[in-house]
């Protein structure tokens, strides 16, 4: 039941703003659009002060016989405008020094926003006639005007300037600098007191860099000077790295657009609002309307708080960020506002408007101006600064500089009459409004500023922080500032802790297309999006990235490795085979114990030398293959440790030398079995070969071969020390290169051709009638010596590092077992568990029943 009662209190809210608003005086409504402050020459002055919205008509609910057909908004804001004019007039009217004997005085003007009405008011000001009755170059009321002050927007200023520029008339605009404007051939007697906004996208893009916002939006007034700050902010922002997320113009007809002006505008968090006041306006209302809560909004201009009851808490604006240029506060100003009130100025036709509805003043019925049961605390600076500010703002600093300008230049004028005329009447002054411009373009202001500096100086702004929490506050605090001027790096200045951010942001706001790419990843931008539409992805091996949202990864210089997070290099440690890695204890260990083992099976062949099997099989040619076993075994271990100049040169042609005198044995070994038996043939050249020993001479002639290619390969390419920084990861492999590919190929490629010839001689002896025919046994080690070898190949040329130098450490040991196990393993087996067999009986009783077979085949 609570709920229904509450929702219905909400729906009579209207009605209750409704009955405020047509509940009052009919004074409220009787307002002319002008009015008058005598003084002997008069500055007009056009000023937006009020509108007219037109609604449907319908009876006054107090004046029955009063229909109303519009109601009023007074931006009571703009009214500070008139308060700086009256304030640099009277000031200067005290002054005894300028203009003595002569007063200033202005008639007002309001505009409506059109230019009809414009044109009229200025037509009105110059003959001094109605509407409909104007008379060209003719002044009813016979006043001396001296300038016009026109603003706040750049097109009432230019609408009103092609009229005055018909008659030369001067024309003093407080609006915002425009380009537009500063063009004398076609308004050649227009002078703009506001200062350039040259460094205006500059100071907001500093500050999106300073918050790292790189995503954001632009509203803009569809006018020239939207494009001219458009293509401001392009080329500021395009090196600073900031998108434009959108570009949205404001249109001249807003119904027109106005579903189509809102789309994506939630796409980024940050929005910046350029333009003036008038061409903002309807845009800025829809904005409050729509509780647009979750951006921040960067603009040129300050956000005017209408008071109107809405009945909400939130305010699309707080948190707002406003950039104006900086001035000098004027304390005389506030004074000066202290005391106005509608009886000190009883022809200002907006003070009883101001004390009517703020203190609750009613209108006496016999005179509007006159007002009653006023509180007695009535002055203006007990008013919210967002309803009025009693601090002079930028655009009441030019007025009051433009009206110090003309009263100067009158000074001047003046002087120059009475030096030319000094007999003239001092209290009368006859001059034509043109003949100011000589005077306005040389004069120099209070501050010893003059004109053109005004309009070419680049100007410091202050940082303006809005907040509107709640709804009524309405307080502008000065957060920073921008200077142009400065030093790089400190051109901007900002109090972070005293930022209120828009309530939906509990810190500071995030206004990104991607989400940043943290140290270890790059940008990579997406085809057909912005350059701030990216995705992240990590750096490649050993590189890193140290900082957010970097383009391109850097590579770690060849000593230094990238930790697993890439965002860091650090020193890599050297390796290499040594004895402490496990790998190296593995494989030294077996090639001590290898060779331990043929240093035993020596041992046996030298204790059992007489014995048959050992005899049988060429006793000299076995000593000298188990040596060389034993050389090859221990040759391995040159390829564990650090490597120096001295181990690589070593590794190589020990172990080159030792396999080829093993090899150059094994061969001479199978050609003493094939001639063995052909001496049951004997020819002419077995003769030879056995009488002169020629079998003796096969090792050295092998061996003197290799040690020739070891020779070549030394003084060419010899092998050296080199480090492999890429195979093992945080490591730098040191190893050696073996110098010329073709040389170690060649040294394998002689192994293997000694390797084929011993296996070939052994196959071709494998059935003779020995009773201890070792040739199956030379055939099975050199089968095996070709398996290790080939497959050393392959997998030595894919592999790296530490696995490279041990597989050819391994390939060294299994091909030298193959020869000490196949060779000696049956012979050590023998003399060792089947000692029978090693006896002469047994000998010619199994020599005997091979021959026999042998002949019978």
């Amino acid at each position: 039941m609570f709920s229904w009662i509450f929702i219905f209190w909400l729906l009579q809210i209207p009605k209750f703003v409704s009955a405020r608003i047509y509940n009052i005086s009919r004074c409220y409504y009787r307002i002319p659009e002008e009015f008058h402050h005598e003084g002997d020459v008069v500055i007009g002055a056009f000023f937006p002060l009020h509108t007219f919205y037109t609604e449907k008509k319908m009876p006054h609910s107090t004046v029955p016989y009063l229909y109303v057909d519009y109601h009023i908004q007074y931006n009571f804001k703009n009214y500070q405008y008139i308060l700086a004019l009256l304030f640099a007039i009277e000031e200067i009217n005290r002054n005894p020094s300028l203009l003595p004997n002569i007063s200033l005085g202005f008639d007002f003007y309001n505009i409506r926003f059109t230019e009809k009405y414009t044109l009229d008011n200025a037509f009105i000001w110059l003959s001094g006639l109605v509407p409909r009755n104007f008379l060209p170059n003719y002044n009813c009321k016979k006043r001396n005007f001296t300038a016009a002050l026109t603003g706040t927007s750049w097109i009432t200023s230019a609408q009103i300037g092609t009229l005055l520029q018909l008659f030369k008339f001067p024309q003093i605009t407080f609006g915002p600098y425009d380009p537009l404007l500063s063009d004398r051939g076609q308004y050649s007697s227009l002078y703009q007191m506001a200062p350039r906004d040259t460094a205006l996208s500059l100071a907001i893009v500093s500050l999106m860099v300073h918050f790292r916002w790189s995503w954001v939006g632009l509203i803009l007034s569809d006018d020239h000077k939207g494009n001219k700050i458009l293509s401001d902010f392009r080329e500021e922002m395009e090196g600073k790295g900031i998108c434009i997320a959108f570009v949205k113009r404001i249109p001249s007809t807003w119904t027109l657009y106005y579903s189509k002006f809102w789309e994506n505008m939630d796409e980024t968090n940050v929005i910046i609002i350029y333009g003036d006041s008038d061409s903002l306006e309807g845009v800025m209302r829809n904005i409050g309307q729509r509780l647009l809560t979750w951006n921040v909004w960067v603009m040129n201009i300050e956000h005017h708080v209408i008071d109107t009851a809405d009945y909400f808490m939130l305010d699309a604006f707080h948190g707002s960020l406003v950039f104006k240029h900086s001035y000098k506060e004027n304390f005389q100003f506030t004074k000066f506002i202290q005391t106005v009130n509608p009886n000190k100025y009883p022809e200002d036709i907006y003070l009883p408007k101001l004390w009517y509805y703020f203190f609750k003043c009613s209108f006496a019925d016999i005179n509007c101006h006159i007002l009653d049961n006023c509180q007695n605390n009535a002055s203006l600076d007990v008013l919210p600064t967002h309803i009025f500010d009693v601090a002079m703002n930028e655009e009441s600093t030019s007025i009051y500089n433009g009206v110090y300008a003309v009263a100067h230049s009158l000074h001047e004028m003046r002087l120059q009459q009475l030096q030319m005329q000094p007999d003239e009447n001092e209290e009368e002054m006859v001059f034509f409004p043109w003949q100011l411009n000589t005077f306005l373009k040389d004069i120099e202001v209070r501050d010893k500023r003059s004109l053109d500096w005004i309009q070419t100086i680049d100007a410091e702004y202050d940082i303006l922080n809005f907040w509107n929490l709640p709804k009524g506050l309405g307080l502008k605090v000065k957060i920073g500032s921008f200077s142009a001027n400065a030093p790089q790096g400190q051109q901007l200045s900002l109090s972070e802790q005293m930022i209120q951010w828009p309530e939906i942001f509990s810190e500071i706001p995030q206004s990104m297309c991607s989400e940043s790419c943290g140290p270890g990843f790059r940008k990579v931008t997406l085809e057909g999006k912005a350059t701030c539409c990216y995705k992240c992805t990590p750096c490649a091996d050993n590189e890193i990235s140290n900082e957010s949202d970097v383009d391109q990864c850097v590579k770690c210089p060849e000593s230094h490795y990238a930790n697993t997070e890439k965002n860091n290099c650090f020193q890599k440690s050297v390796s290499f085979l040594a004895y402490e890695d496990p790998l190296g204890m593995a494989l030294a260990n077996i090639a001590l114990c290898l060779s331990a083992l043929t240093l035993f099976v020596i041992g046996i062949f030298v204790k059992h030398r007489d014995t048959p099997i050992v005899k049988a099989n060429n006793r000299s040619l076995s000593y000298i293959l188990l040596i060389t076993l034993t050389f090859c075994f221990l040759c391995s271990l040159n390829f564990i440790g650090q490597p120096n100049t001295a181990a690589c040169i070593l590794q190589q042609t020990t172990f080159a030398v030792a396999f080829t005198m093993a090899l150059a044995t094994v061969l001479a070994k199978a050609i003493t079995v094939v001639l063995a038996f052909k001496v049951s043939f004997p020819g002419r050249m077995v003769r030879w070969l056995i009488i002169s020993r020629g079998l003796n001479y096969i090792i050295p002639i092998c061996t003197l071969i290799q040690v020739l290619l070891c020779g070549i390969w030394m003084a060419t390419s010899p092998p050296f020390i080199d480090q492999d920084a890429q195979t093992e990861y945080g490591y730098i492999i040191l190893f050696c290169n073996k110098g010329s590919a073709v040389a170690f190929h060649s040294v394998l490629g002689y192994h293997c051709f000694l390797a084929l010839g011993s296996y070939t001689m052994a196959f071709l002896s494998r059935n003779l009638p020995d009773t201890f025919n070792e040739s199956k046994f030379l055939s099975f080690s050199m089968l095996v010596f070709f398996c290790v070898w080939v497959t050393f190949l392959p997998v030595y040329h894919s592999t790296k590092g530490k696995v490279m130098v041990a597989m050819e450490v391994f390939s060294i040991l299994a091909s030298s077992t193959a020869l000490l196990a196949f060779i000696f393993a049956p012979k050590c087996y023998i003399v060792l568990l089947r000692p029978e067999k090693n006896s002469f009986n047994h000998i010619r009783e199994k020599t005997h029943s091979k021959k026999k077979n042998f002949h019978k085949i």
